[in-house]
């Protein structure tokens, strides 16, 4: 049986949320302070999933969820976020977490969002590939080049990059944030944000058959970019 932490200061909200997943078999404990969560993140055996609040009455999940990263912890970080709360959604993602929903949310969705974080995290890590593929697409990390549907594509190294690490994180929501902090190196070089709008708008125009709707190269307002693979 799963063991999930929840961290939520709604008492009402609290006590449905443990009721429905305790009705869908995982083992739950239950915190309404970012004290509290840090004490049973200490006292008991590692979590399979972590669903955290974002204001709580002393501190922040986003705090919770630092000090789980920081001190090795790999478990899947879901955040519960109000509605209108943008900045919150990508500061989650940017600290660590794993994904989001956002309040009001329907039961059923979220026990699909914690079956897929939990299939996710229970794979077993491979040695990566020397070659990446998605759908018609194929790069050769070895050769760094890639070509779609056959064809070769003339990229540059800043495309080739970014091309990269969307590919690796297929169907997730990369933050603009994260792509400026991975594109970064040691010698000072750097991407501004205007500079990577217009990488990704030339990368989608070598991708795509038509760049103004893109199958694969989406982006996902206000929060960053997606690659979506091919029947997903």
């Amino acid at each position: 049986m799963d063991r999930l932490l929840l961290l939520e200061d709604d008492s009402a909200l609290l006590d449905g949320l443990q009721y429905v997943l305790r009705k869908n078999g995982y083992e739950v404990d239950a915190a309404r302070t970012v004290a509290e969560a840090n004490r049973l993140l200490a006292e008991k055996p590692p979590y399979g999933l972590l669903l955290l609040d974002v204001t709580l009455p002393d501190g922040t999940g986003f705090a919770v969820c630092e000090q789980v990263r920081r001190g090795g912890g790999t478990a899947p970080i879901l955040f519960l976020t109000a509605a209108d709360e943008e900045t919150s959604i990508i500061r989650g993602l940017d600290c660590g977490g794993d994904d989001y929903l956002t309040k009001p949310f329907k039961l059923g969705e979220l026990c699909s969002r914690i079956r897929a974080l939990l299939r996710r995290a229970g794979m077993p890590r491979q040695e990566e590939p020397s070659v990446l593929r998605s759908g018609p697409l194929q790069i050769d990390l070895l050769g760094s080049k890639a070509a779609l549907e056959g064809r070769p594509l003339e990229l540059t190294g800043m495309e080739y990059r970014l091309l990269c690490i969307l590919v690796r994180n297929a169907n997730r929501i990369v933050t603009r944030r994260a792509l400026l902090d991975a594109l970064w190196d040691g010698n000072g070089n750097f991407v501004d944000d205007n500079t990577l709008s217009v990488y990704m708008r030339r990368l989608r125009g070598k991708l795509e058959r038509d760049p103004s709707h893109p199958e694969y190269l989406r982006t996902i307002r206000g929060l960053g970019y997606q690659w979506k693979e091919a029947g997903e």
